[in-house]
C-alpha cells in the first residue's frame, strides 16, 4: 500500500508538471502571436516585451527567439556608436546565436549576424558569417556580394592611408616611381582584391543581371590597377576591364528599366 501511495504521488506530481509545461507552451505561443502583431505594426518595444515573455515561458520556441533577435536588430541604427544602440545590436546577435545553438543551419540567423557585424564595422566577423551563409546556401548570390563589399572596404582604406603618407589626393594613382609604397599596398590588398573579384564573379554567375555586383567589379578592378603601378600593361588591362563592367552595369540597368511598367512602348488598353 505504501509503495502504491508513493507511486500515485509521483505520477500526480508528473502530471502537474506536464500540465504546467503544456500551459506554459500555450502561453508562450500566445505571447509570440501578440509579438508578431506588434512587430507588424512597427511597435518594436512592445514586440520585444512579448517575445521576451515567450522565450521565458518556452525556451525551445525558436520562432519567438528569432523574432526577438529581429526586433532588437530593427531598433539598432547603423553608424551610431552610443552604448544603448550598440547594446541593441549585441542583444540581437546573442539571440541569433542562441537560435543557431538549436538550429545550426538557420540561415536567417547567420545572415542577421553578418549584417549586424557589417553595420558595426566589424568586418572580419561579418565576412566570417557571410561565408557561413554561402556554405549553407551556395546558390544565394547575396553573401558573395556582401563579402566582396567588405573586401573593397578593407582594400580602399589602406590605399587611402598610403596616399595620405605621400601627400596625394584621394583620386590620384599611386606613383610608379615609389615602388616601396606600391609594393606595400599591393601586399596588403592583393588577397582581398582577388577574393572580391572571385566573389563578385560568382554572384553574377548566379544572378546575371546583378548590377550592384557589376558596379563593385568596376571598383575592384580599379583597386587592382592601382597596385599595378610597376606593371603598365597589367594596369591598363585592369582599367579596361573596369570600363567594360561600367558599360555592362549601364546596359543592365537600362534593360531593367525598360522592363518596368510606364517606361514607354506599347501600353495595353486596361478597359478591354
Amino acid at each position: 500500500m505504501k509503495n502504491t501511495a508513493k507511486l500515485l504521488v509521483v505520477l500526480a506530481a508528473g502530471l502537474v508538471l506536464l500540465l504546467g509545461t503544456g500551459c506554459n507552451k500555450l502561453k508562450a505561443r500566445d505571447q509570440l502571436n501578440k509579438g508578431v502583431l506588434a512587430f507588424k505594426n512597427n511597435k518594436f518595444e512592445q514586440a520585444i516585451d512579448h517575445f521576451q515573455q515567450a522565450v521565458t515561458l518556452d525556451p525551445s520556441l525558436i520562432n519567438a527567439r528569432l523574432y526577438l533577435a529581429t526586433a532588437y536588430a530593427q531598433q539598432y541604427v547603423g553608424g551610431v556608436d552610443t552604448p544603448e544602440n550598440l547594446r541593441m545590436a549585441e542583444q540581437a546577435i546573442d539571440q541569433y546565436k542562441l537560435v543557431l545553438q538549436a538550429d545550426p543551419k538557420n540561415i536567417n540567423s547567420v545572415k542577421g549576424i553578418a549584417y549586424l557585424y557589417l553595420q558595426m564595422k566589424k568586418f572580419d566577423l561579418a565576412k566570417e558569417y557571410y561565408k557561413k551563409a554561402s556554405e549553407l546556401d551556395p546558390n544565394d548570390p547575396e553573401p558573395y556580394y556582401s563579402i566582396a563589399v567588405i573586401d573593397w572596404t578593407q582594400t580602399y582604406l589602406p590605399r587611402q592611408e598610403a596616399r595620405a603618407q605621400l601627400g596625394m589626393k584621394a583620386d590620384d594613382s599611386l606613383p610608379a616611381k615609389d615602388k616601396k609604397i606600391c609594393a606595400q599596398v599591393r601586399e596588403k590588398n592583393a588577397a582581398n582584391i582577388q577574393e572580391g573579384i572571385d566573389n563578385l564573379n560568382k554572384a553574377i554567375q548566379l544572378r546575371p543581371d546583378y548590377d550592384d555586383a557589376m558596379a563593385y567589379l568596376n571598383l575592384m578592378y580599379r583597386e587592382r590597377a592601382d597596385v599595378q603601378c610597376d606593371d603598365p600593361a597589367a594596369r591598363m588591362a585592369d582599367l579596361k576591364a573596369a570600363d567594360e563592367w561600367v558599360d555592362k552595369n549601364f546596359a543592365t540597368k537600362k534593360a531593367k528599366a525598360e522592363k518596368q511598367p510606364g517606361t514607354g512602348g506599347i501600353v495595353l488598353d486596361q478597359n478591354k
